[in-house]
């Protein structure tokens, strides 16, 4: 089992920027597929970028070349910067935890959640 607390969000300008963690503990995180999502108010969860254990990533199609996932094993911590920030950016931003198989940008394929962390970008 893996309990997994975000903090970082805020609110901010458009092209701002802001820094995300997760940070797990529980299970061995280096072990889990770790996913960003996120929520706006009356719209459904979206996947916003995930990392496998092997580092390999993936990025939804509007965050592209703006958020960048990383993980830092040793800390059991999951990281999302974000650059660039655009008010359709709000949301609140969840992180997942899956033990796959593979690691994909839906939600169904993660068994573990955060509470999440909200932002909220002002234009």
């Amino acid at each position: 089992q893996v309990q997994l607390v975000e903090s970082g969000g805020g609110s901010v300008q458009a092209g701002g920027s802001l820094r995300l963690s997760c940070a797990a503990s529980g299970s061995p995180f280096s072990r889990y597929c770790m996913g960003w999502f996120r929520q706006a108010p009356g719209k459904e969860r979206v996947g916003v970028s995930v990392i496998d254990s092997d580092g390999s990533t993936r990025y939804a199609d509007s965050v592209k070349g703006r958020f960048t996932i990383s993980r830092d094993n040793a800390k059991n911590t999951l990281y999302l910067q974000i650059n660039s920030l655009k008010p359709e950016d709000t949301a609140m931003y969840h992180c997942a935890a899956g033990l796959g198989p593979g690691c994909y940008l839906y939600s169904w394929a993660y068994k573990y959640w955060g509470q999440g962390t909200q932002v909220t970008v002002s234009s």
